[in-house]
């Protein structure tokens, strides 16, 4: 005799098709965004070594734009990094120092930080590590206070704080900026949702919660527009490095 087929399966078999098509677009789109940022240091190398030949007898100009060339070096490493550890598999992880990735992740906002005159408080201590991908959780940081930057106004505050608490480790990243409308709070986590119009993909902090959830984490937000007491906080819960 032959089970019955369930009336719930054609529901079933559309939901995980639409997930996987959400991954699939997920993905094309994280490519897209990866390549374009190469395409950038790709573009500012080739202008900077066309520079070096062009000021060869000036030595102070040549070391002055090879440094600027190892820097974009430096930049096209840390995405190829992080691009390969978004995709490595869960045997392949190491202890993470939540300090040294915070101020990894400041470093490469470094110049908005400055150009904002932003006030950094950071509240970090060395023995806050957890088990993962360092490329990945950089990434994570680096969305972070990047929207974080954005949403700030000129000498705005930046807050970074890490701590253990039991099993967990508790992360916060918050700023005074202008905050997240109520409206849309449930919304910030959906992929390709954005408030950032043409110059939002919406898929950093889908991207975000995709990793920390990746490291069996949790992360959540509180957002308040209210004049005087605007701003956004996301907290990042993740298990204690044993």
């Amino acid at each position: 005799m032959k089970e019955p087929v369930s009336s719930n399966r054609p529901l079933q078999d559309l939901e995980v098709a639409l997930l996987e098509s959400r991954s699939l677009a997920l993905a094309g789109q994280f490519a897209a965004f990866t390549i374009h940022e190469i395409n950038g240091s790709l573009e500012a190398i080739a202008n900077l070594n066309y520079l070096v030949c062009a000021s060869a007898d000036d030595p102070e100009q040549v070391v002055k734009f090879s440094n600027l060339l190892e820097e974009q070096l430096r930049i096209l490493m840390g995405l190829s990094h992080q691009t390969l550890s978004f995709y490595h598999s869960t045997d392949t992880t190491e202890s993470i120092a939540i300090e040294s990735l915070a101020e990894a992740a400041l470093r490469i906002h470094r110049q908005k930080v400055a150009a904002k005159k932003i006030s950094l408080q950071k509240k970090l201590t060395k023995d806050v590590v957890v088990e993962g991908h360092s490329g990945a959780m950089l990434q994570v940081f680096s969305n972070l206070i990047g929207n974080a930057v954005d949403a700030l106004p000129e000498k705005g505050t930046l807050q970074l704080r890490a701590r253990c608490c039991g099993e967990e480790v508790h992360i916060l990243i918050a700023d005074n900026g202008h905050g997240i409308p109520r409206e849309i709070q449930p919304r910030i986590f959906e992929p390709f949702f954005s408030t950032k119009k043409e110059r939002g993909t919406g898929l950093g902090l889908a991207i975000t919660k995709a990793i920390v959830e990746k490291h069996r984490g949790r992360i959540r937000s509180r957002s308040s527009t209210r004049s005087e007491r605007s701003g956004t906080a996301f907290r990042i819960s993740l298990p204690v490095r044993k």
